[in-house]
């Protein structure tokens, strides 16, 4: 018995929403061995089912396009089951907004952390460059010249970075980099560091470096268990304090956007040949940075849990092909009112003289 062919908009809507049960479900649960979906196996299991609907493998596709759904992406996430999550993070971001006002009244936010085992790597044959045509071209096999664990404090208000480079990660290393950042930042009355709940950042050495800078008095004794050292270090009548990200929330530290940047910018493609060559080079990077490109990091996370609240009809990518009949370029009245950064502006072509 043959069937007419069904248009995708007379699709019945019981088994649309069937599509997008399904592949928001486990395969598991529909006797599919893989592990995650696909478009083939979404196929084999719903056009047995609906072929007198016309259930085709394009039906589908449709079907998931239209609602945004690709359960063939998967993104990581970390879940944070500290109880006192909401209000650290609350606090936090307040700290951050308020970050100006303390400057200007003597005191800095510092959000400091560590970025270990940054490899010193040589490529056995040269890079072949860009050109025309053809994308940089590096060699896979590399020589290793070992490891650097760098210590870094972002001011958050300026943006400037203060920063230690050595082989270990200490309690003793941790203690000698706070005790440099507070010897350059000696200017102001106050500090206030962001930190994320690593052992190193609550030691006893640390503790005596921070009674050394308020005046307090030091007693190791009195510091000899984890809670002891984090009540001393987090006592808000001192001058320096610091405040802990809850648990499996470190990306609460700005830092954290400082360290992507340095990733992107010198690590990903660098080539060393010693580590002499890459401690020179970094310093070089590091100095260029504060003095020409450091600036206050744009913080849009408030505290409050980050929920999609846009239509899927609404996103940007439904909007490009909303108005692709007129062209994809921004609207005139969106360009006079969020005109592009001065990097981003083309510059007219000079006019070839002697054709």
């Amino acid at each position: 018995m043959l069937h007419a062919r069904v248009g995708h908009e007379l699709f019945p809507p019981q088994n649309r929403v069937e599509v997008i049960a399904i592949a928001s479900e486990k395969t598991a649960s529909h006797d599919c061995h893989a592990t995650r979906w696909s478009l083939d196996d979404l196929a084999r299991e719903l056009v047995n089912r609906h072929a007198a609907e016309a259930m085709t493998r394009s039906t589908i596709w449709r079907v998931l396009n239209e609602v945004d759904l690709k359960p063939h992406h998967s993104v990581y996430w970390l879940n944070s089951h500290d109880p006192h999550f909401q209000k650290i993070a609350e606090q936090i971001c307040r700290l951050y907004v308020r970050a100006p006002k303390f400057q200007r009244h003597g005191d800095l936010l510092i959000c400091t952390d560590e970025k270990c085992g940054m490899q010193i790597l040589e490529r056995e044959h040269p890079t072949q460059l860009a050109r025309p045509g053809h994308p940089e071209k590096r060699e896979h096999n590399y020589i290793r010249h070992g490891t650097r664990t760098l210590m870094a404090s972002l001011v958050v208000a300026t943006g400037e970075v203060i920063w230690d480079l050595g082989q270990t990660r200490t309690n003793v290393d941790f203690a000698n980099h706070v005790k440099h950042v507070l010897a350059h930042v000696n200017a102001y009355d106050a500090t206030i560091w962001v930190l994320d709940n690593l052992n190193i950042h609550w030691s006893l050495e640390l503790c005596e470096v921070i009674a050394a800078a308020t005046g307090r008095p030091y007693h190791p004794r009195a510091l000899r268990t984890g809670q002891q050292r984090r009540a001393f270090l987090t006592d808000i009548d001192y001058p320096h304090f610091f405040v802990y990200t809850p648990r499996h929330g470190s990306w609460l530290n700005q830092v954290e956007l400082w360290f992507s940047v340095l990733a992107r910018r010198f690590l990903k493609r660098g080539e060393f040949a010693s580590a002499a060559e890459f401690e020179r080079r970094f310093t070089e990077y590091l100095a260029d940075y504060n003095a020409n490109h450091a600036h206050p990091y744009r913080w849009t996370y408030t505290g409050q849990p980050l929920v999609r609240d846009t239509p899927f009809s609404q996103t940007r990518r439904q909007q490009v092909r909303g108005r692709a009949w007129f062209g994809t370029s921004r609207q005139r009245f969106e360009r006079y009112m969020h005109s592009p950064r001065p990097y981003r502006r083309r510059s007219k072509p000079a006019l070839a003289g002697n054709l």
